[in-house]
């Protein structure tokens, strides 16, 4: 029998394309790990400890948390881009990528081209909260006190560089004021000293302050989503006083690049089954955040969008990594 060699290349083509076919049917065979750059008890890791235990669930193989801290994530970051682009080794993504890709100077990766996006996870606003005893009660009268004040209305922060930082530094640009930053290691000491008055403001998230806002012990001021946030539906946004101020934070899942199509394909769909279960739902309420269920090409445009965005805030302000 005679074969052409129009059959022979047909059949080469598809031999050729049967790994890739295959690849997400069987997939996973082994454990995957997802890679947080941060401290277990971050937001970030509870976060995707909570989706790791769904797609566990969901794909019949374990999704190990390993924690690798250090230098805003990007330790953790950095080991990803490394790692072989198989499916099995993903990274916690966050706004913080998107910061530090413009705060550090010398990363040995690009996030944007080396980190593929694979599923967003959840989104949430910060909250401008001051201390009972400050005299503004409203964001007009905020802004009305600190341009009287200049410099003299400090603003506490997780620390440089963080997402809370530059919503401040957002919020001075947009707002002509001079808003003085003061770093902590961490959001818990800030509240602590916001609550003891040693510090006027912050731009936290949900979690740490939302129960003060409730019993009064803190006063909420406005959220920086660009609508009003249901936990606590009497704050107005920022935005209803300078027009398009949004700020968010951001929590979704990323791939070495090259990772397989199909394998993305496959965690981005179990990922956003898992998003759509009432009991993950309400879990990720309690931490302040909500569902943000999308296609991975939607998710890589956030990053990107978001990763402009603050590049121009911090070049802008002048922030430097430390």
């Amino acid at each position: 029998m005679t074969v052409s060699r129009r059959t022979v290349l047909a059949l080469a083509a598809g031999v050729a394309a049967l790994p890739r076919t295959v690849s997400a049917q069987v997939y996973p065979t082994k454990p995957v790990r997802i890679m947080v750059g941060f401290t277990p008890g971050n937001a970030a890791d509870v976060i995707t400890r909570l989706i790791g235990q769904s797609l566990s669930e969901r794909l019949g193989q374990p999704f190990v948390i390993e924690n690798r801290p250090g230098a805003g994530g990007t330790l953790g970051t950095e080991a990803v881009v490394r790692s072989a682009p198989d499916g099995y080794t993903l990274v916690s993504c966050s706004s913080a990528d998107a910061v530090n890709a413009a705060i550090y100077d010398k990363l040995s990766y690009n996030f944007i081209r080396d980190i593929a996006p694979v599923a967003g996870i959840a989104s949430g606003p910060l909250v401008l909260v001051v201390n009972p005893s400050f005299p503004a009660k409203t964001v007009p009268e905020f802004i009305a006190y600190a341009r009287a004040n200049p410099g003299k209305v400090g603003y506490a922060s997780a620390g440089i560089g963080t997402v809370v930082h530059v919503a401040g530094e957002l919020f001075n640009a947009m707002a002509g004021v001079n808003l003085t930053h003061i770093p902590y290691r961490g959001l818990a000491p800030a509240v602590t000293d916001l609550l003891g008055g040693q510090v006027q403001a912050i731009f936290s998230t949900m979690p740490p302050v939302i129960e003060h806002i409730k019993a009064g012990t803190l006063r909420g001021l406005a959220v920086t989503s660009a609508a009003r946030y249901d936990a606590l539906p009497d704050l107005p946004t920022i935005s209803n006083t300078l027009p398009g101020y949004e700020a968010a934070i951001t929590f979704g899942l990323g791939a070495p690049k090259d990772t397989p199509a199909d394998i993305i394909d496959r965690i981005n769909k179990e990922t956003n089954a898992a998003l759509a279960d009432p009991a993950v739902k309400v879990k990720l309420a309690g931490l302040g955040v909500i569902p943000s269920p999308q296609s991975a090409a939607q998710f890589g445009k956030l990053l990107a969008d978001e990763t402009d965005k603050w590049r121009k805030v911090i070049k802008s302000a002048g922030i430097k990594a430390q």
